[in-house]
């Protein structure tokens, strides 16, 4: 399912002496099944311009239009929309509420109105899919889980309604190494398994850099760059003066180019150095390396 943002504007607070200008003529698509990585400093609009997605936000002008549906049209009603376009806020597992977590995971496809057996089969595919075992997470309280077992309950409750498009902001937030890996991990499955479009805020440049098809680069409320990966990461002068890191993949092929190894110093991808490295070794006569 596409995405299409045409002349967005958002302002908060406006007509007060705090008003400030969130979103500045934002325009840009994305096409259906698409993982696009959605970056930018601090203040720089990614979380103003998500929540537009699925309507949670009304822009002071512009267009949003979801699959050729212009979501703000009088004939649109937003929950509908809302069952296309799931949205995962930072530290989503604080609006976990229900008493296990099957009944937390079931919450979304009961309001969707489906039979027993089909909300059953739903959260049982959803519970597998973020990695949590039904027979083992599914009588227990959410509130008892680790901060990364919560997280994933949190977004299997969405996934469950088997939306279109799936919005993650800062999914990964406050996780220690190993969850926010798993928590990647089980998104690039979900968006294997139902090819659907994501949208994934996130911080860490290496993190965008590994799974995402383009990346659009926020800055003061506009949309600065939005490319392939490889074209958005050559303009590292560019991110570093907008407050940005890139890849350290590609910072060390750099350097290794700068060192005379002959691999491509537009690496971003660490499985990618990796068997990069390897080459030369083996170009060099080095073995065992």
């Amino acid at each position: 399912m596409s995405i299409e943002i045409r002349n967005l504007n958002y302002i908060y607070m406006k007509g007060t002496p705090f008003e400030k200008k969130a979103l500045d003529d934002v325009n840009f698509s994305i096409l259906d099944g698409e993982f696009i990585g959605l970056i930018g400093s601090t203040g720089s609009g990614k979380s103003t311009l998500v929540q537009h997605m699925n309507g949670l936000l009304k822009p002071d002008s512009g267009s949003i239009f979801i699959d050729g549906e212009d979501i703000y049209s009088k004939k649109i009603k937003l929950s509908d929309i809302r069952k296309k376009v799931g949205l995962i806020f930072q530290y989503p597992e604080y609006q976990l509420f229900e008493e296990t977590v099957e009944k937390d995971v079931a919450y979304g496809p009961k309001n969707l109105g489906l039979s027993d057996d089909e909300i059953k089969k739903r959260v049982m595919k959803a519970m597998e899919l973020v990695g949590l075992s039904y027979e083992k997470f599914k009588d227990l309280s959410p509130f008892e889980l680790s901060g990364g077992e919560k997280r994933r309950v949190s977004i299997a409750g969405v996934v469950a309604m088997e939306p279109k498009i799936l919005v993650l902001d800062e999914p990964t937030a406050g996780l220690d190494p190993k969850a926010r890996l798993s928590i990647l991990d089980n998104i690039k499955k979900l968006h294997t398994e139902y090819r659907n479009t994501i949208v994934l805020v996130s911080h860490n440049i290496d993190d965008i850099a590994d799974f995402s098809d383009r990346v659009l680069v926020m800055h003061n409320g506009k949309n600065i760059l939005f490319d392939t990966p490889q074209s958005v990461f050559k303009n590292m002068e560019l991110l570093k003066d907008i407050g940005l890191d890139v890849p350290q993949v590609l910072v060390l092929a750099r350097e290794l180019k700068k060192n005379n190894f002959n691999i491509d110093d537009n690496i971003f991808k660490l499985d990618d150095i990796v068997d990069a490295i390897k080459s030369e070794f083996e170009r060099r006569g080095v073995k065992n390396a």
